[in-house]
């Protein structure tokens, strides 16, 4: 470590959302903080190239960001953030069926009156995500805060007693029709779990709320402007920024009174593991990983060619028809299998923001769950889908990218596997994250502190792991 990095009253290493977050908390609280990164910049999954073609602009990792709306991490930052550029799509998320498509609206009566006999249930279980506004967000973004829960006592009981449920029994509980429970189903595939698990019914309602309460927009010209805004907030804030320097020992670090990390247990383990107690160990040892997914980014020469016209007015697109068949290939992929007809999350940024490909051209990217550390091509089952909801999309590819577990992980040392969650999400590793602790962003070491997507409230971009961590360390 060069002579520059004394003198810190916090170091921060690894600079992804939760990184970020935790030494800009820090210098916003008059801390001099130095963040360090093992890529050539900051940002983790938050970046964008041109991965095809020239003049294509596509996302490595996350593009619809709306928990970077919710997040009480991100609104604590929005004077630093006033410049970026939020693009949302007509519609937020679009499900198509073999017979035509569900559309989640921006607006609960509407999307209500399209899901016709289920409306009413619909309007039942995101109410409280709508109603609760960010008391809600705040409560469930910050799970061991009691003061949280308190301000949004209502709310959260509500949101609870259907949340904890598994998705695939609520859903044939309130739903009537096919179409609505293959829309919430789409939905709790975010989870990456057996729809059939406790709390994959709280993903989709919170999901979906969010939608509803403010959007799943992306960032104009691509989530790296995002990224470009918060460095230019580091530099305001006085935060020293290295790239470049991988950090494998605790050893390497400058003395501070705090030092956050926003690494993986795995991570965690290889740098400091001689100075934790055996059971502490056993604790990060006995994390579970959840499993990757296989991403491809597309150049396309138009559209995509949708048999519903009305999903292409959507940036997010889940493909899977049925509820009964998305959970089908969930629990395959939970089992260790590759699903013939995978579940499949696709984005198309252009339907939001035309700047990302030139003009009259798109960019595409998809992905689906694959098992954890996976060496399989999924691309024929991927572009399978597509086709099988958009006949005649292979016509449009002028040019592929292809981004498996191994790619992932070696692009982003977090991403265990291809785990782009940091950690198994179920209901148990909710809160114990990495293990049950009052406190599990604090480490046994003093003044050491977890403050990754392996920490509650886990993955996903709204820099919270990183928010808890450095908020612990301003306490001392």
């Amino acid at each position: 470590m060069t002579e520059s990095a004394d003198g810190f009253d916090a170091v921060v290493v690894g600079a992804g959302p939760n990184g970020i977050v935790a030494a800009l908390t820090l210098a916003k609280a008059g801390r001099r903080v130095l963040l360090l990164e093992a890529q050539d910049r900051i940002g983790g999954a938050l970046r964008s190239a041109e991965l095809t073609l020239p003049g294509f602009i596509h996302d490595v990792g996350a593009t619809v960001l709306p928990l970077a709306l919710a997040s009480p991490a991100f609104r604590s930052l929005s004077p630093e953030l006033a410049g970026v550029s939020w693009a949302h799509p007509d519609v937020p998320v679009a499900h198509p069926l073999d017979d035509g498509a569900v559309l989640l609206h921006r607006d609960v009566e509407q999307t209500a009156a399209d899901l016709g006999r289920d409306g009413n249930a619909w309007r039942r279980l995101v109410a409280p995500v709508v109603t609760g506004g960010d008391r809600l967000a705040d409560a469930l973004l910050s799970p061991l805060s009691a003061s949280a829960a308190l301000r949004a006592a209502g709310p959260l009981t509500r949101y609870c007693l259907t949340g904890v449920l598994p998705a695939r029994g609520l859903a044939r509980a309130a739903f009537r029709g096919d179409a609505a429970a293959a829309l919430f189903a789409g939905l709790a595939g975010h989870a990456v779990l057996r729809l059939s698990q406790l709390s994959t019914a709280g993903y989709a309602t919170f999901m979906a709320g969010l939608a509803h309460r403010v959007g799943w927009p992306v960032v104009a010209g691509g989530s790296q402007n995002l990224v470009a805004a918060l460095e230019s907030a580091l530099r305001r804030h006085g935060v020293e920024v290295q790239t470049g320097v991988r950090i494998t020992d605790l050893d390497e670090l400058p003395r501070a009174a705090s030092t956050i990390l926003d690494v993986s247990p795995r991570q965690l383990l290889d740098i400091a593991s001689d100075r934790f107690s055996p059971r502490y160990r056993r604790g990060l040892e006995r994390f579970r990983y959840g499993p990757g997914v296989f991403k491809i980014d597309w150049a396309l020469d138009g559209p995509v060619p949708w048999a519903d016209p009305a999903v292409g007015k959507a940036a997010t697109v889940h493909l899977g028809a049925t509820m009964r068949e998305i959970a089908a290939a969930e629990r395959e992929v939970s089992l260790g299998r590759h699903p013939a007809r995978p579940y499949v999350i696709c984005v198309q940024p252009c339907v939001a923001d035309p700047t990302r490909a030139p003009q009259g051209k798109h960019t595409l990217w998809a992905y689906c769950h694959v098992p954890n550390g996976s060496t399989r091509d999924m691309t024929e089952e991927i572009e399978g889908q597509l086709e099988r909801f958009a006949p005649g999309f292979r016509d449009r590819v002028l040019a592929r990218h292809v981004l498996n577990p191994q790619r992932l992980e070696a692009f982003d040392a977090n991403l265990i596997g291809g785990d782009i969650g940091g950690g198994a999400a179920d209901l148990r590793q909710f809160v114990a994250r990495p293990m049950l602790r009052a406190r599990p962003w604090a480490t046994p070491i003093r003044g050491l502190f977890l403050g990754s997507a392996s920490t509650p409230p886990g993955g996903g971009v709204h820099g919270m792991g990183g928010w808890h961590a450095a908020h612990l360390a301003l306490r001392g």
